[in-house]
């Protein structure tokens, strides 16, 4: 398949390239002294022709807002090349477990209070997601804790609910979050969906 990387440069992004190669689809890393992610027209005339994009850019605390500037260009860039959208978001979106509609992004067990509105955007970028429309978007959750890590290839996968394992921790590698991805282009299971992935060491 052949695969465009918007944020390839970062965390994630890097790994999902690497996975993607590994598996030997044909990858497009795009990072953002290739494209501005909020340049409609300059997305959509990059990806065409492909198969499908992957969405990891990442926003900075502080600006919280251009990050929603930059999912609702990269959504109606997609729809314009007819190109099916994996967006890597962020956990705050997730709800807490035995808690309700409580946010993790509003929990301070999950998420310091300073980060907090940064946490919120990723249910801004979901909900901007799904009241879309024209897209064939997919939004890829991670757990609380994210960091560098084992490729153990194996994870659980959940819908909306924060998952945590049986000592309450919340975590995935970033290694195992791109393997979820590639695995979610090769096999789509959740398009026009949100799933969420934790890795599986407990």
């Amino acid at each position: 398949m052949q695969i465009a990387v918007i944020g390839a440069a970062g965390n994630v992004g890097s790994r999902v390239v690497a996975e993607a190669l590994r598996r030997g689809h044909r990858v497009t890393p795009l990072s953002r002294d290739d494209v501005d992610a909020t340049d409609t027209n300059a997305v959509a005339d990059l990806i065409a022709g492909h198969d499908v994009a992957v969405g990891a850019t990442r926003p900075v605390p502080g600006d919280e807002q251009s990050a929603l500037v930059a999912t609702r260009s990269l959504l109606d860039a997609h729809a314009a090349a007819g190109v099916r959208f994996v967006m890597v978001g962020g956990a705050g979106s997730l709800l807490v477990p035995g808690a309700g509609n409580r946010l993790v992004a509003d929990d301070p067990r999950w998420v310091p209070p300073e980060i907090a509105d940064l946490a919120r955007t990723g249910n801004d970028q979901l909900t901007l997601c799904r009241e879309h429309g024209r897209a064939d978007w997919t939004y890829v959750t991670p757990s609380a804790l994210m960091e560098p890590g084992l490729r153990t290839g194996s994870y659980r996968v959940g819908q909306d609910e924060l998952l945590v394992d049986s000592t309450g921790r919340s975590y995935v590698s970033m290694e195992d979050i791109a393997v979820a991805v590639v695995d979610e282009i090769e096999q789509p299971a959740h398009r026009g969906q949100r799933f969420t992935v934790a890795s599986n060491l407990s």
